[in-house]
């Protein structure tokens, strides 16, 4: 019989440090305000955005509509990493899809401004989420090291 430490569980599996759980709550917290933050421009302020990122303006509406839904993402996004920050060690599946997106839309926005479509002001989200992404592996590999389940 196996018997529990404070820094294991019955069955032997490494806990997570208070601290390191206390970090990622502060993590996704300030993910979630990034988030939200992208939102107020992108989703709520569309053809603002738009002609900042791009230098042109977003007058056809269908362009509109697909340029806001993006941002919606980026809005629901920040429901999804306040989630997060409540329990870290629950709901890694939230940090895997918006990770990727992080990802994805970084290099998107990379290779359009290396097409000279995108105005330098993207590098502030390409930057941005690329260091979220980094911090995001740091999450999992504590999460692997503390042998807690991701899926």
């Amino acid at each position: 019989m196996k018997t529990a430490t404070p820094d294991r569980t019955d069955d032997g599996a490494i806990v997570m440090d208070a601290k390191e759980i206390a970090l990622f709550r502060v993590l996704f917290t300030i993910a979630a305000l990034w988030n939200l933050t992208g939102a107020i421009f992108g989703y709520f302020n569309t053809a603002f955005t738009f002609n900042a990122f791009f230098g042109r303006e977003l007058t056809d509406p269908l362009f509109h509509a697909i340029y806001q839904g993006a941002w919606g993402t980026t809005l629901v996004y920040f429901f999804g990493y306040l989630i997060v920050a409540r329990n870290p060690t629950r709901h890694a599946g939230i940090v895997i899809v918006g990770g990727i997106g992080k990802v994805g839309f970084a290099m998107k926005l990379l290779q359009l401004y290396l097409a000279g479509i995108a105005n330098p002001i993207v590098f502030v989200v390409i930057i941005g989420d690329f260091i979220f992404s980094l911090l995001f592996l740091y999450y999992f590999y504590s999460m692997f090291k503390a042998r807690i389940p991701i899926l």
